[in-house]
């Protein structure tokens, strides 16, 4: 018999599964009806409906046409037979003579021997596949492009009918895998310390199509035609530098999601599978579903990274034909963000007292996600591969910033243990508190300062929270990357003097502009560079826009009027840049004093030590400088050659290594001959055992995040240095790789708290 395409539309076809499913017969029975309906409309002589366990088989669950004794008796193991390997492709498969095939393979009690022309469609969730849908027919033909995308429009209406308990009740799919929800313990990259558990939200969360089959198919091309048009408008408007909806991507991110909206393949795919008589949302799923199968199959990196493209573009489609806009999610109390990866204002849209941790698919320790997360003080783990794929909106799951781990849909045991590990560092925490006012004094007298991080107006909280000296370092890029525009004057001078204010007489320190490299302006122009973080970055784009440098060193002599400011540079590489850089500043200041307007009481400029070519060159810096500040996180991947954003290769050095701390202590020895003085303001800063080691080098003024204030002033007060540095000298002629363990050594045996 002849295959001929549907004999009823598909919405009469749903309209007969759903009557069919309605009635007061066992669940058996309601399945029998659907795979005879089906074999009807496919007017096909077998139609079986397969589903997922939990162990990865696929058991045969209803049929039409095979043996009945073979119905939850016939299992197939992951990639076996044809049924298998459609799950396992998840992606149609037809043919003609299916016997000859090298996956056939013969099952007795299904008696299905006679059949020739096989076509099956996997049921898709997650682009996982969570069962199979076949049709058979005894003589041998090719089905046709319009009767497999039947069978596709069918196996997503069963999918989403079966994830909903319309097919079966919830206690008869205990066993099936609708969804991941055995518990996962996955090993990711510490990006931000803490412990947390909560409910998965998850970011630009695809928007489920409430409607699978079009009321009208002209009305569902129009919405998706208008929702096209809207979707690259929007994007188009950040790439031009206006304001978009699609706010705190990067310029390259963008530039790639235009590409792919006006990738003819995925535009036609969408318009074809709307003119099946899905709704423009069901279309989109569908299409989204299809790509993330088949590139999961992937192996290349490149390819894989085009399905993220793809993933976001039809989450942002959704998006734009449900109305919604960003900001507006009603999330939990307790949520768990789940992300590919994040800009600093995709985070900063969800409200901070919601929040309780961060889970990254991507990013690194250095990424703009992970330094908003370590100033907002939410625990985050980041390169989980695939984390999304295992993960359903409302699941519990937990983040460990100590070890680097997720645990999804954790036990209770493993929820318990991490409410006790969480206990204690509450306990810790308070401990860190009562310190707050204590002075940061060695037990053998040596002052130290330490004083934090910022970035945000947010981070303000931390100063009087922590008891930190004043803000080391307070990044200014921050306000232009979670604006969709440049900052004018108005508001740059605003946010400097929102925090002079806040500081009271504690001394800030201002990095001018440090963008470019992984730093990405939406709104600004760049030419698209090789090697980005060795491009045109920071001072370099400063110098080569002198319009965008004096701005902002405007903002900050008008802000600090009759205050002290403290103005440094990074990543300065020559001396004729810092004297450039310096010149920018008596040009201001001639600018003001012209109009009459106040300036600082006290101006001190000062340069990052960022770059190794300074190493060879202080003798000639230092005396131009007011101070200078150690960047560790930039000065030790340039010195190894090893992008630290790169997460293949950022662990291959460790800081606590001979050469880097022979470099540091260079640098202290040279400022200390001049009278210059330094800080460290790198992440190393705030970490016990790393800032146990700077002190054993002489620096006395440490600048760490919040959430290492309280750890770092601890290990102060418990440190003898005189003792300390007769031991680090002993070490630095070390050739090994690194001394971590020889100082943890040190530490414990002169007892000091790391």
């Amino acid at each position: 018999m002849p295959v001929g395409g549907l004999t009823t539309g598909p919405r009469n076809l749903l309209r007969q599964i759903r009557e069919a499913m309605a009635g007061a017969q066992p669940a058996q029975d309601r399945l029998d009806t659907v795979v005879r309906i089906i074999a009807q409309s496919m007017v096909a002589e077998v139609c079986s409906i397969y589903l997922r366990r939990a162990s990865g088989e696929l058991e045969l669950f209803a049929t039409q046409g095979l043996k009945p004794e073979a119905v939850h008796t016939t299992r197939l193991r992951p990639g076996e037979g044809l049924v298998g390997e459609v799950a396992r492709s998840a992606a149609p498969i037809s043919l003609s003579d299916a016997p000859s095939h090298p996956s056939f393979a013969y099952r007795p009690e299904t008696g299905e021997d006679p059949y020739h022309a096989f076509l099956g469609a996997p049921l898709l969730r997650g682009g996982r596949a969570i069962g199979v849908l076949v049709v058979q027919n005894r003589s041998e033909r090719r089905y046709d492009d319009e009767e497999v995308e039947d069978i596709q429009t069918i196996a997503m209406v069963l999918a989403e009918t079966v994830a909903s308990g319309e097919l079966l009740a919830q206690d008869e799919l205990r066993d099936i895998e609708v969804a991941p929800h055995r518990p996962e313990r996955l090993k990711g990259q510490r990006f931000a310390e803490g412990l947390a558990y909560g409910h998965v939200i998850l970011h630009e969360a695809p928007v489920p199509p409430e409607n699978l089959l079009a009321e009208n198919q002209q009305v569902e091309e129009i919405r998706l035609r208008e929702a096209l048009i809207t979707l690259k408008a929007g994007i188009d408007s950040i790439l031009d530098g206006g304001q978009g909806k699609l706010a705190g991507q990067s310029f390259e991110v963008l530039e790639t999601y235009r590409m792919f909206a006006d990738d003819r393949g995925w535009n036609r795919s969408l318009e074809e599978a709307v003119r099946t008589g899905l709704t423009a949302e069901a279309a989109v799923d569908r299409v989204r579903n299809e790509h993330r199968a088949r590139f999961a199959q992937a192996r290349d990196p490149y390819i894989k990274e085009r399905l993220h493209d793809f993933e976001d573009l039809a989450n942002r489609l959704l998006r734009v034909l449900a109305g919604d806009r960003p900001g507006e999610r009603d999330i939990p109390p307790d949520a768990i963000l789940v992300a590919r990866n994040l800009g600093p204002a995709d985070l900063l849209e969800y409200p901070r007292h919601k929040l309780r941790g961060l889970l990254l698919e991507e990013g690194s320790a250095a990424s703009h996600a992970a330094i908003v997360a370590r100033a907002l003080q939410i625990p985050c783990v980041g390169r989980i591969m695939g984390l999304r794929d295992r993960l359903s909106e409302g699941d519990l799951v937990i983040v460990d910033g100590e070890t680097g781990e997720a645990y999804l849909r954790p036990r209770p045991d493993m929820l318990s243990a991490v409410q006790s590990r969480m206990l204690v560092r509450s306990e810790r925490q308070a401990e860190f508190a009562k310190l707050r006012d204590v002075p940061a004094v060695t037990l053998d007298g040596t002052r130290i300062t330490v004083l934090t991080n910022a970035g945000l107006a947010v981070d303000l909280e931390n100063l009087d929270a922590t008891g930190a000296e004043g803000i080391g370092l307070f990044r200014t890029e921050f306000q232009f990357m979670v604006s969709e525009e440049l900052p004018r004057l108005t508001s740059q001078t605003a946010l400097y003097k929102l925090v002079l204010d806040t500081a009271g007489d504690r001394p800030v320190t201002f990095r001018t502009l440090d963008i470019g490299g992984d730093k990405v302006l939406p709104y600004l122009e760049t030419e698209r560079e090789e090697n980005p973080a060795l491009g045109r970055r920071a001072i370099r784009l400063g110098l080569d826009r002198p319009g965008l440098l004096r701005l902002q060193l405007r903002a900050l002599l008008a802000a600090a009027a009759g205050r002290e400011l403290r103005v440094m540079f990074p990543m300065i590489a020559t001396v004729d840049e810092f004297r450039a850089a310096r010149e920018l500043v008596d040009v201001e200041c001639a600018w003001a004093r012209r109009r009459g307007r106040a300036l600082p009481a006290l101006l001190r400029v000062g340069a990052m030590i960022e770059c190794p070519s300074l190493l060879w060159h202080l003798d000639a810096l230092l005396p131009l400088t007011d101070f200078v500040s150690v960047g560790t996180n930039d000065l030790f991947q340039y010195m190894f050659a090893a992008d630290r954003t790169n997460p293949l290769v950022s662990d291959r050095y460790d800081p606590l290594s001979p050469p880097a701390l022979r470099a540091l202590g260079e640098i202290q020895k040279k400022c200390a001959d001049t009278g210059t003085p330094v800080s460290v303001c790198g992440e190393l800063a705030g970490r016990p055992l790393e800032a146990f080691a700077l002190l054993t080098l002489g620096f006395t003024r440490l600048s760490a995040p919040a959430g290492g204030v309280g750890p770092v002033k601890r290990m102060i007060l418990s440190a003898d240095l005189g003792a300390a540095r007769r031991g680090m000298a002993n070490l630095l002629g070390s050739s090994a790789g690194s001394i971590r363990g020889e100082l943890e050594s040190l530490a414990r045996k002169l007892n000091v708290t790391i």
